[in-house]
């Protein structure tokens, strides 16, 4: 194994018109100086009419935008799916949406209380988060232990863990809680399912979604990418093979952490495809996700992508 170091002035309020957010550009295709306001379109997943939603610049001013326009308080919204009202997985809002994207709000319907025993030490459940503090089911295991337990559904928001609220943590908080839950014990969770439309009633879990066919993918069309910190970013699309690695790193984040996060998997890709060695790589790791104390292991099999990825080029 490689080795490693040890990781881990107030603007006088206008009171005629708050500025629109601006996006830089990072394609080079539009002059600096245009600063444009893009518009999405957005519906709420179980039906609503169609609204405009501009005026954000991450996905917490989004979720904003998406309440203010459908009238609802932004508790409501679980996650917003791209160019599906389905509750595909695949589909996931997260730090990137094409300017060509149809947003699908989905909101909180049933609340379900459920007991599961962990019988062995996984459960099976895969977890992710909306960025906006609210952590829901991305993948449940075949044949694993929750998934006897039939009323779990993907999607669901994890509302609390043996009384304890989930909501405002991230996703590899909650994996870590649950991974924590000794053995052979019976815990209670609850639940809180998105709300369903007329035919999605009776969904376990979610219906593929067919192809958009319109995929950007190596298009050279744009991306709006939200970020954490600092502002949005008009970008050309991924590569295919930068997707491919990006997908990678998402499958070690789900083995080794129980958790996806596509834009978690895309900074991690950021930070390591210009790094020349190893030690440079965890130190841009630790600079921009240090918090995540990611094992070695996992850092180590990254920087294997990294390399192959290059290969390829």
């Amino acid at each position: 194994m490689m080795p490693f170091s040890n990781p881990f002035r107030r603007k006088k309020a206008n009171p005629v018109k708050e500025p629109a957010p601006s996006y830089e550009n990072t394609n080079g295709n539009e002059p600096e100086s245009v600063k444009p306001q893009l518009v999405f379109h957005a519906q709420l997943a179980h039906g609503s009419p169609t609204a405009r939603i501009e005026g954000f610049s991450n996905i917490r001013e989004l979720y904003s935008r998406i309440a203010k326009a459908f009238n609802i308080p932004v508790s409501e919204i679980i996650f917003c799916t791209l160019n599906t009202h389905k509750c595909e997985m695949d589909r996931l809002l997260g730090g990137q949406i094409g300017l060509e994207d149809f947003i699908f709000a989905h909101i909180k319907g049933q609340v379900k209380n459920i007991s599961l025993t962990k019988s062995e030490a996984a459960l099976g459940l895969t977890i992710t988060d909306n960025g906006a503090g609210y952590p829901f089911l991305k993948r449940i295991k075949p044949n694993s232990v929750a998934d006897q337990c039939k009323t779990l559904c993907v999607g669901d928001h994890v509302q609390s863990i043996c009384g304890q609220s989930t909501v405002g943590s991230r996703h590899f908080q909650v994996a870590k809680q649950l991974k924590e839950i000794p053995l052979n014990t019976t815990f209670e969770m609850v639940l809180v399912e998105p709300q369903k439309a007329f035919d999605m009633i009776s969904q376990r879990g979610a219906a593929k979604a067919p192809p958009v066919s319109s995929s950007n993918i190596g298009t050279g069309k744009s991306t709006l990418r939200l970020r954490s910190k600092g502002p949005a970013t008009i970008e050309a699309l991924p590569t295919e093979k930068e997707g491919k690695a990006v997908g990678k790193i998402d499958d070690l984040l789900d083995s080794f952490l129980g958790i996806r996060d596509m834009e978690l998997s895309s900074t991690i890709w950021e930070c390591g495809k210009e790094q020349k060695n190893p030690d440079d790589f965890l130190t841009a790791l630790n600079d921009q996700l240090g918090d995540f104390a990611f094992p070695q292991e996992f850092i180590f099999d990254v920087w294997g992508v990294v390399l192959d990825t290059r290969q390829t080029y």
